[in-house]
């Protein structure tokens, strides 16, 4: 799924404009890319939890050459699934 398919979901279930849709989806993730950026947590009910960590730098091995470097620090997000959406990817 795209953004685009987002958009035209919402314009065809709700009934928004396109326009209204678009700008809807795009205030949403605005939203969060913002939560995430200030390094805070995204918690949706029923859907799961969307969390930004920090890695320390660790050696790593160039698998071409065995030569070990570095790989530096950086912050990753993560996404854990809620038990509602686990059992309705796993129809329990």
């Amino acid at each position: 799924m795209t953004k685009a398919d987002l958009v035209e979901s919402i314009y065809e279930k709700i009934g928004f404009s396109k326009k209204e849709s678009s700008d809807i989806v795009e205030m949403i993730f605005d939203t969060m890319k913002d939560t995430l950026e200030r390094g805070e947590k995204i918690k949706i009910s029923g859907f799961g939890n969307f969390v930004v960590r920090a890695k320390r730098p660790r050696m790593g091995r160039n698998p071409q050459t065995g030569q070990e470097i570095e790989i530096s620090a950086r912050r990753v997000l993560t996404f854990r699934p809620s038990q509602v959406l686990k059992q309705a990817l796993n129809k329990e």
